[in-house]
């Protein structure tokens, strides 16, 4: 990596110096930096899940259809009171041994099917999952979660909405329709925004689990290129440097927590807009 740099710039550096750059620019660590898009693609991904679970959960809560409304009350108490990394463990898993199952019933013999302590019975059920299925999955059972948090932060934001604006609406001539659309869900969303944007914090921390699944992001990276290494092959040698590399995650995570109360705050300001505020 050395060789692309010019050489005015390097020559500011010591030799101990223009080392260490080397070592910072090798492969493993140009993969570790590359890996960031495993989290944010995660953190979005989530968010976009935890959304959509959110509305049909807020909208199962206030629906008139009592088994409707038991489904979403169930869905938003019972998720929420479960450790995250439980749902990131179990639900990735089940979907795993559950394909499998299916194809083993319809590739493998009897005799492999009736063999006791061997899973999958057969190679043929086998079911190879990329970083990319992974990270999916765990995407889908982070949104799953947070999607509880957020059809609670829905919910109440339906009913922030004053109705006295719903009603004068409704006597200037707007149909039920657009009361709905143009009045409370475009009031509901300023709401909604600050409980939204606490569940984002928690699903950009919630991101750091993806290394349980296999998917190499910065987590797996950080862990891996702070320990020990005492082959000159695999770059510089060095001891345990682990507190450097958690340190660097931990700032990382701290600039992605404000650039996220920079992108909240404008949001709040675009949804706000147009919108009476009233002084205290």
């Amino acid at each position: 990596m050395l060789d692309i740099l010019p050489e005015w710039f390097l020559s500011w550096f010591s030799e101990d110096g223009q080392e260490m750059i080397a070592y910072l620019t090798n492969g493993k660590h140009l993969t570790w930096y590359a890996s960031v898009r495993y989290t944010l693609i995660a953190a979005v991904l989530s968010a976009l899940f935890a959304i959509g679970f959110g509305l049909i959960g807020a909208a199962l809560k206030q629906s008139g259809f009592f088994l409707f409304r038991w489904i979403g009350n169930f869905y938003t108490s019972i998720v929420r009171g479960i450790p995250d990394i439980l749902f990131i463990l179990f639900f990735p898993l089940a979907i795993e041994q559950g394909v499998e199952y299916f194809i083993a019933k319809s590739k493998c013999t009897a005799e492999q099917l009736s063999a006791i302590g061997t899973w999958p019975p057969c190679q043929e059920a086998q079911w190879f999952l990329t970083t990319n299925d992974y990270l999916f999955m765990a995407c889908l059972s982070l949104g799953l979660v947070y999607g509880a948090f957020a059809a609670n932060v829905i919910y109440g934001a339906l009913h922030a909405v004053p109705k006295g604006q719903l009603e004068a609406a409704s006597a200037y001539g707007f149909s039920q329709k657009q009361v709905f659309w143009k009045f409370k869900i475009r009031q509901m969303w300023v709401y909604a925004l600050p409980g939204l944007s606490n569940i984002w914090m928690l699903l950009i921390k919630a991101t750091s689990f993806l290394s349980l699944l296999q998917v190499t992001d910065i987590v797996y990276w950080a862990g891996l290129l702070g320990a020990a290494n005492y082959f000159p092959r695999a770059g510089m040698v060095h001891p345990n440097w682990n507190f450097q590399y958690y340190f660097v995650l931990f700032v990382f995570y701290i600039i992605l927590t404000m650039l996220s109360e920079r992108f909240f705050n404008m949001l709040q300001n675009k949804a706000s807009r147009g919108m009476s505020v009233v002084e205290q």
